[in-house]
C-alpha cells in the first residue's frame, strides 16, 4: 500500500502526482505515493517554449512526474515532466493501478477475516509484496493455488480468503493457439494406441496455468488448442504435447505429423 512505501522518493524515481496549484513560474503537485508535496518548475514542464502554463498542466490533473532533487531537511522534491518519456509514463501508469487494483483486493480479505486492512498488510501484504508484488500475489494464486501463500507461511484462513477474492475478481485474459495432429497406427490396437498417446500427453503437460484440448476434425486429423495466459507459455505446450503425442504414436508402430495453424 502506498503509506507502506519509503518517506521519501529517490532521485530519478518515477511518481504519480495531482496538480493541486499553478502559478505562472512552475506548479505545486502532491505526491500520491508519498503523501508529499513537490515542486515542477515551468523548464521543468516542457523543452518547447510555453506561452500559456495551463496549456500544460492544471489544477487536479494526474502526472507521471520524474524526481529530480530531494532536500529531506527543507521537505523541498523537485520534479520534472519533460524528463519523463512515453514509455516510462505508460508503465508508471500500468504500474500504479496493479498497485491500487492490490490494495482493493487486500481491503476485500481483511474484510472476510475480520481484520483491518492495517492488520491485514502486516500479515500478508507484506509478504505478498515482498515475494511477487501485492496485485502479482493474487494472480499467482488463481495460477498455483493456496499454495503459493503456505510457503510464505500465510494462516490457512487467510490463505482460502485470499483464494476466494482472487477467483471472485480477477479474470486473467488467456490467449489460444491451435493446430493439427494427423495420426495414424496400422497396428491391430492402433484406435487404443491413439487414444493413449492423448491422454498420456495431456496428463503429462497438466498445468493449473494452461487448458490443453483435443477434438476430431476427421480421422486421422485431429484439431489440438492450447490456452494459457501468455503466448510463449501457449507456444510452448502446444510444441511439447504435439511432439509427445507424435513420439508415442510412432513407438506404438504408427506415424505421425503436427501442423501450427497460423
Amino acid at each position: 500500500m502506498s503509506e507502506h512505501k519509503s518517506e521519501w522518493p529517490e532521485i530519478g524515481d518515477l511518481v504519480i502526482a495531482t496538480i493541486e496549484s499553478v502559478m505562472d513560474y512552475g506548479a505545486y503537485a502532491n505526491l500520491d505515493e508519498y503523501n508529499k508535496r513537490g515542486f515542477l518548475h515551468i523548464s521543468e514542464i516542457s523543452s518547447a517554449r510555453i506561452r500559456k502554463i495551463h496549456d500544460y498542466v492544471r489544477e487536479k490533473q494526474k502526472m507521471v512526474l520524474k524526481v529530480l532533487r530531494v532536500n529531506v531537511e527543507k521537505g523541498h522534491i523537485d520534479l520534472s515532466l519533460r524528463r519523463v518519456t512515453k514509455r516510462e509514463r505508460i508503465e508508471k501508469i500500468k504500474a500504479w493501478k496493479k498497485d491500487r487494483k492490490g490494495e482493493q483486493l487486500l481491503r476485500a480479505v481483511a474484510d472476510k477475516v475480520g481484520l483491518t486492512p492495517e492488520e491485514a498488510y502486516q500479515k500478508v501484504g507484506v509478504k505478498l509484496e515482498e515475494k511477487y508484488g501485492l496485485y502479482e500475489g493474487f494472480e499467482r494464486v488463481i495460477k498455483d493455488g493456496t499454495e503459493a501463500l503456505t510457503k510464505l507461511e500465510i494462516p490457512e484462513d487467510i490463505a482460502q480468503a485470499i483464494a476466494q477474492v482472487a477467483e471472485e475478481r480477477i479474470k486473467i485474459k488467456m490467449v489460444k493457439v491451435r493446430g493439427t495432429l494427423e495420426v495414424r497406427c496400422p497396428k491391430p490396437n492402433g484406435v487404443k494406441c491413439i487414444q493413449d498417446a492423448f491422454l498420456d500427453a495431456k496428463k503429462s503437460h497438466r498445468a493449473k496455468d494452461a487448458k490443453i484440448e483435443f477434438y476430431v476434425i476427421a480421422a486421422p486429423r485431429y484439431g489440438m488448442e492450447v490456452s494459457a495466459d501468455n503466448w510463449k507459455r501457449a507456444e510452448e505446450l502446444l510444441e511439447k504435447v504435439s511432439d509427445n503425442i507424435v513420439t508415442n504414436v510412432t513407438k506404438s508402430g504408427g506415424f505421425g505429423s503436427f501442423k501450427r495453424e497460423k
